[in-house]
């Protein structure tokens, strides 16, 4: 609808405002010249010529701003037009109503039989279940496009299941208020969202009652705060929208900080370290290291060094678990898992 709108006010501009150019023009060039003859004649006067010319120039010219109006009068119905079919959108996730208090959760999450399916595509996820006893660490590898982030978002609610169900401390995320479900997760995607403000306030984002003394100890666990030192004003720097001021593994540090300073009892890691360098990411390793301690944590990597310290590791292809265990017990299946370890350890056969 609003491209529809949109390619109308476009086309009426393109009518519109030349035609009232051209009117214009006529209407001057039709003044100076019989104006010209009749005072060349005698007819009328140099003075009333020129008057006239004047008259006509203060009379004809802001009929170019009726065009602009106009157009813009178009585009601002088209807006209205998208803004309006944008409320009367209706919520695609229901919230549950049974409240669940962050305090009060231990982290426990039991996936059962999750089967799920993009629109027009295959299944992302066929039957899968996996079980996280509350304050592990569990590791999730894969190919691309193997299901490992459309797990995540199921998690978060940002789709809704269609087969199966995922429970927190064995109630069903369905029945949860979706504030209170989200209040409980710590989420720290591939793709981070700084907004237009200060380095503190995008940290702070969250968790607005921090303190100055905890935003700054969250960016020392998420070996921030060096680099944060080093900009102009500090923590008081502006980071530009999008976080355009900062590099990109600059902006996967503050998201983890904020992660951090939301101290959640589960902590989602999609890719959290993948635009970082290496010694950066083996000192953020270190940090998570204490952080995730008896804290549920759900890690994503392609980078399986990131996760050989998990409990357990769930290899996943084309939406299913093939093989699961700890990064040793991994390699001596000697199957998928081993495969992915030997080509990014560079160990052949």
């Amino acid at each position: 609808a609003y491209r529809r709108s949109n390619g109308k006010a476009i086309e009426l501009s393109a009518a519109f405002v030349p035609l009232i150019r051209f009117v214009i023009l006529i209407g001057f060039t039709a003044t100076l010249f019989l104006g010209g003859l009749k005072a060349a004649n005698g007819e009328l006067s140099v003075g009333t010529y020129g008057f006239m010319v004047f008259i006509i120039q203060r009379l004809l010219w802001p009929f170019t701003t009726l065009g602009q109006t106009l157009d813009q009068y178009q585009r601002a119905m088209a807006s209205i037009n998208r803004v309006m079919n944008l409320l009367d959108t209706p919520i695609a996730i229901p919230t549950g109503d049974r409240s669940l208090p962050t305090h009060q959760v231990k982290g426990e999450v039991d996936i059962q039989n999750i089967t799920f399916s993009y629109v027009d595509r295959t299944p992302a996820l066929k039957d899968l279940s996996l079980h996280i006893p509350a304050g592990q660490t569990i590791g999730i590898v894969g190919a691309t496009g193997s299901g490992k982030s459309t797990l995540v978002k199921l998690l978060l609610r940002f789709y809704e299941i269609q087969q199966g169900q995922i429970l927190i401390d064995g109630i069903d995320i369905r029945e949860l208020r979706l504030r209170d479900l989200r209040r409980c997760m710590g989420w720290v995607s591939q793709e981070v969202f700084l907004f237009h403000g200060t380095v503190a306030e995008n940290i702070a984002y969250g968790s607005f009652d921090a303190s100055r003394s905890e935003i700054v100890q969250a960016a020392k666990l998420a070996e921030a705060h060096e680099f944060i030192e080093q900009l102009p004003q500090g923590y008081d720097t502006i980071v530009g929208e999008r976080g355009q001021k900062l590099s990109g593994g600059q902006r996967q540090r503050l998201a983890i900080a904020r992660a951090i300073l939301k101290d959640p009892p589960i902590l989602i890691l999609d890719e959290a370290t993948s635009a970082v360098d290496n010694e950066t990411e083996a000192a953020i390793q270190r940090s998570l290291l204490t952080i995730t301690q008896h804290r549920t944590t759900i890690a994503i990597a392609h980078r399986l060094s990131t996760i050989r310290q998990a409990h357990c590791i769930y290899v996943i292809e084309y939406g299913r678990i093939v093989e699961r265990g700890t990064h040793e017990e991994l390699l001596e299946l000697n199957g998928l898992y081993t495969s992915l370890w030997r080509v990014q350890s560079g160990i052949r056969g």
